[in-house]
């Protein structure tokens, strides 16, 4: 079984990331679908939800929730990518659950990143700039500097679309070698 994980600040391109891990057979697991399924169960925001889960439960809660996800897939590929890491400690529980685990960060500056989450407009982002870099900030404190500091792979994500998802391709068909 081969799990990667991409990481990276929001819309950095983590989401392009998956895709392209999506069309090599991939399965993609969302950490933030568990959060997104946990602020509809308690009917809160999402920033909020992520937070007091963590608080709550843990640190290790939304890596342990996927975990258990992967473990109880019944996919036919043993390639999985998860999306959206935002701690050390969610990095160390991949780490003890599957071997040779792998953490691609991509890297965007705040000016691109804003302006892509403006166009996006998913429910947790915001056109407004306070708005977005409250919500960095939250990131931070969840650890995501720590990860991306530590990851196997940084894939900047300024240019060509195409390029980027080019590098993305290579990156996870050498992982996908190096498993066999």
């Amino acid at each position: 079984m081969k799990v990667i994980g991409v990481t990276g600040m929001p819309g950095s391109g983590k989401g392009v990331a998956s895709g392209v891990a999506r069309s090599l057979g991939f399965k993609l697991i969302r950490m933030g679908d568990v959060i997104r399924e946990e602020s509809e169960i308690r009917n809160a925001d999402i920033g909020e939800t992520a937070v007091k889960l963590r608080q709550e439960y843990g640190e290790f809660v939304v890596a342990e929730r996927c975990v258990e996800k992967i473990k109880n897939s019944r996919n036919n590929s043993d390639l999985y990518m998860i999306e959206g890491i935002r701690s050390p400690y969610e990095v160390e529980i991949f780490k003890e659950n599957f071997p040779n685990f792998k953490v691609i960060t991509v890297h965007s500056t705040p000016h691109t990143r804003f302006n892509r989450l403006r166009k996006r407009m998913r429910l947790d982002d915001s056109a407004e700039k306070s708005e977005f870099l409250k919500r960095d900030k939250r990131e931070l404190n969840f650890g995501i500097g720590d990860v991306i500091a530590t990851s196997d792979y940084i894939i900047v994500n300024e240019g060509a679309i195409k390029k980027f998802k080019s590098i993305v391709r290579s990156i996870l068909q050498n992982e996908i070698q190096n498993e066999s």
